[in-house]
């Protein structure tokens, strides 16, 4: 076992820890700004890599419907532990909303697909497109709601989801398979080569964003909610998981990819959220920096385990 968890790792992780350290060192020595490169990742080649995929994945109607319903059902459970972990520790209402960040949104984007590529080959990637396109519009539309309960408006939450380009891709993605449509062979050659960039430029922004949260200081008195934080995300986290695809009669290849995505780390921009509505941003930093750290040794583990 140790040996696979291992090998598992250097076939992994070390190859995604490259662009990660590359991103850190280009903030710590030549002061990377990484806002226009978010802007580049989210309007231009998630989009392009979105469509791609879903236009060749091999994945049937019975596992989007699938994964679409453990994404929900998921979400609800965590949602329902971080409330929880939140009232018998007492913790005040902005730290309980950094609680429901941390356990809800996971970097099943940036450093998901990545993983799950090397992890399990393109079969693995096609599993995932669903997922993680489900993960984005609940973070645009549920995240604002943890975030901010009291400053909710569900019409803006459904403007920011149709402000991304990724939801128009999945529109296009089927209709294309629908009809279905032959895309000609130079824009195909384009597309899939804007497609093999996401993974590097997005490690390479998760390593700066982490040298970035790094100095983020920890507030007074919120050490119960970050140790909360820390354990809903590695702990609570995949073994909900497990029991809702099991639950759900998922089984083989699908279960893999998407228990390993519901067990990623904190996802990078839970920290805009927090910090734009007050929920604990500090807390919430601090587990994103903590559990991506970790799950360089945790995540070989479990994709050695649902292997």
């Amino acid at each position: 076992m140790l040996q696979s968890v291992l090998t598992t790792l250097v076939r992994v992780i070390v190859p995604l820890a490259i662009p990660v350290l590359a991103g850190a060192l280009l903030v710590r020595f030549r002061g990377l700004e990484t806002k226009n490169l978010v802007t580049l990742i989210l309007y231009f080649l998630l989009p392009f890599m979105v469509f791609d995929t879903l236009t060749t994945a091999e994945i049937s109607a019975g596992d989007m419907y699938k994964t679409i319903a453990f994404c929900l059902i998921n979400l609800i459970l965590m949602w329902g532990a971080a409330v929880l972990a939140g009232r018998l520790l007492k913790l005040p209402a902005a730290k309980t909303a950094g609680l429901t960040l941390i356990s809800t949104m996971t970097n099943c984007v940036n450093y998901g697909l990545p993983l799950v590529l090397l992890a399990f080959g393109q079969a693995g990637l096609d599993k995932a497109s669903v997922f993680v396109v489900t993960q984005l519009i609940l973070g645009n539309t549920v995240g604002v709601f943890f975030a901010a309960r009291s400053n909710f408006s569900v019409k803006n939450a459904l403007k920011s989801v149709f402000t991304l380009p990724s939801v128009y891709a999945v529109v296009l993605a089927v209709i294309v398979r629908a009809f279905p449509i032959n895309v000609p062979a130079v824009l195909e050659t384009g597309i899939n080569m804007v497609a093999k960039s996401y993974s590097p430029v997005v490690l390479a922004i998760l390593g700066a964003q982490m040298v970035l949260v790094k100095n983020t200081k920890l507030e007074p008195g919120s050490q119960a909610a970050f140790w909360a934080g820390m354990s809903l995300r590695i702990i609570i986290s995949p073994i909900v998981a497990s029991l809702v695809l099991f639950a759900l009669g998922i089984r083989g290849m699908l279960f893999s990819v998407v228990f390993i995505l519901s067990s990623m780390p904190v996802a990078v921009n839970s920290v805009l959220l927090a910090e734009k509505f007050d929920a604990a941003a500090s807390v919430v930093s601090k587990c994103i920096l903590w559990t991506t750290l970790s799950s360089f040794v945790l995540l070989p583990v479990l994709i050695e385990i649902v292997k």
